[in-house]
């Protein structure tokens, strides 16, 4: 199932997920932390640690709900990103959006031809249920 266009968007889901984490840590310990010196808001890279193994090895569940957890990221980008005073601050927020939208057009993207396949699959079995029901 795999096509050429296909690698690429799993090349582009691992990267802009990897990218997110470093983001995110960057963000908070050195580049606009909410605390002089960092601050615990870092923390928020460690949930983005679970799916990334998955992620790696194209598990199709991880990258299913990995394109619904990353949505929290979508919107702390957008709060921040329209709320913060800080104008670096600002800037990283609406900069962890872009790469969040990356992240989940990639996956989605990506699912797409295994979502076709397994409505094909329910749809051939709802077939040969529906025939075998009529004999």
């Amino acid at each position: 199932m795999e096509t050429g266009m296909h690698k690429y968007f799993h090349w582009g889901a691992m990267g802009s997920l990897v990218l997110l984490i470093v983001w995110c840590l960057l963000w908070e310990l050195v580049l606009a932390p909410l605390h002089p010196g960092g601050s615990w808001l870092a923390l928020k890279a460690a949930p983005l640690l679970i799916p990334l193994l998955g992620v790696f090895k194209r598990d199709v569940y991880t990258l299913q709900w990995t394109s619904m957890m990353i949505l929290m990221y979508f919107t702390e980008g957008v709060v921040r990103g329209w709320s913060d005073r800080g104008h670096l601050s600002a800037w990283l927020g609406w900069g962890e959006t872009i790469i969040v939208c990356v992240y989940f057009v990639c996956a989605l993207l990506y699912l797409r031809p295994y979502k076709k396949a397994a409505k094909q699959m329910a749809k051939d079995l709802l077939d040969k249920v529906k025939v075998h029901s009529t004999q």
